[in-house]
């Protein structure tokens, strides 16, 4: 189980730890956020479109990725919206979904306002969600206010710490008026993710160690492994996939970075969401269309025991292991078998005397491979008859 680092976690409060408690992260003493700016009232962008074809079966058109307890007891999408408090309550959290599963992600989130699900006519790439959300939070609390946007498939071990993070990054995006990117620490050279390569600090007696902030150099998207290992020597930070910005400063980055977005964005801000939604171009992605191309990015780090929940196999990384490595939800017991992920929902699973595999069950079906190979399911989608892949575990009655 991860114990976070001590000290308190309330906007604005920091501690400093000499030495660390047994179980716990040495916390180093943070420089104080602005005290002009504690009392932002800060929102929530969250991203929750897709079904998640990566996490078959258990993801489906009625039960998408968002919607799948797949770290904790909670789904994904209600790890991310409970995180964020008391920081960000519900009220202040939009949620940015897909038409083809808004029905089931309204269901699932009672807390947060009927009225900030925000549903894409069509797939609209995260650079024209962002664009959407952004502006609708112009509308409803002024251009001048900060928000952090964020994918709902991040596990985040400290929470409290992550909290904080967002709240220095908005101080930093509030008096540079910039878009400041939250990094992590990388603990290994993973292609998976992006990399922020960090430059000048803002201020020089203000490491990123201690809670200050950088100029990002350059971001790079899913480098290679090689790559990988060589922007980690150079000091770069992993991308957590949640960044601050306030409304009015996201809208202009966009127009002037991302053209394929940036034709129709007054049509946008006259409220006429079909009409920009027909001018848009190539859909594109935030990092790709903004963060890759942006002319001044900040950045903000920390340690929150971060991962991206993009496999199966990243499980491993997320979910409470056992001695030898198992990781399990559901009825499961493991004898004389190492680094297995299990999830079960039909019955009890036995391992015996194997190793990284991926065994999932439900009533009606079970699945199994190994994690290596759980990271690619593509061929096995489409191989399997549509039945099987969209309705899995439900039994189809043969013909004669």
């Amino acid at each position: 189980m991860l114990t976070p680092p001590s000290g308190p976690t309330t906007p604005g409060a920091f501690a400093s730890s000499s030495s660390a408690a047994a179980g716990t992260l040495p916390t180093p003493e943070l420089v104080p956020v602005d005290e002009q700016v504690t009392g932002l009232a800060i929102w929530a962008v969250v991203f929750a479109g897709g079904i998640g074809s990566r996490f078959w079966p258990l993801s489906t058109p009625t039960r998408p990725k968002p919607l799948l307890a797949l770290v904790t007891g909670r789904t994904l999408l209600e790890d991310t919206v409970g995180r964020l408090q008391p920081l960000i309550p519900p009220e202040r959290v939009l949620v940015v979904t897909s038409a083809d599963i808004a029905p089931a992600i309204r269901t699932a989130i009672h807390d947060v306002p009927d009225a900030n699900v925000l549903v894409e006519p069509r797939p609209l790439g995260t650079a024209a969600a962002l664009a959407w959300a952004a502006q609708e939070i112009a509308r409803r609390a002024g251009p001048n206010t900060a928000f952090v946007a964020l994918h709902c498939d991040l596990a985040i071990g400290f929470p409290g710490v992550f909290r904080d993070m967002i709240h220095r990054a908005a101080a930093v995006a509030h008096r540079e008026r910039a878009i400041v990117a939250i990094g992590v620490t990388p603990t290994r050279a993973d292609p998976h993710f992006g990399y922020l390569r960090t430059g000048a600090l803002l201020d020089a007696d203000a490491p990123l160690d201690r809670g200050g902030s950088a100029i990002v150099d350059g971001f790079e998207e899913k480098p290679d492994a090689a790559r990988a290992a060589e922007l980690i020597a150079q000091d770069a930070r992993w991308h957590s996939g949640a960044f601050v910005a306030d409304a009015q400063t996201a809208l202009a980055q966009l127009a002037r970075y991302t053209p394929e977005i940036a034709s129709g964005l007054d049509q946008l801000a006259h409220g006429d969401v079909d009409g920009w939604v027909a001018r848009l171009g190539d859909s594109v992605s935030i990092e790709r269309g903004l963060l890759e191309r942006v002319e001044r990015l900040l950045v903000v780090s920390g340690d929150v025991a971060w991962d991206d929940i993009g496999t199966w196999a990243s499980l491993r990384r997320a979910r409470d292991l056992d001695d030898d490595g198992n990781g399990a939800l559901g009825r499961v017991s493991f004898v004389d078998s190492e680094n297995n992920i299990v999830h079960a929902e039909g019955g009890t699973v036995v391992l015996y005397g194997v190793e990284r595999l991926l065994v999932v069950t439900l009533p009606g079906l079970t699945f199994v491979t190994t994690l290596d190979r759980a990271n690619d399911l593509k061929p096995l989608l489409d191989a399997l008859p549509g039945s099987v892949r969209i309705h899995p575990g439900v039994t189809v009655q043969r013909e004669g």
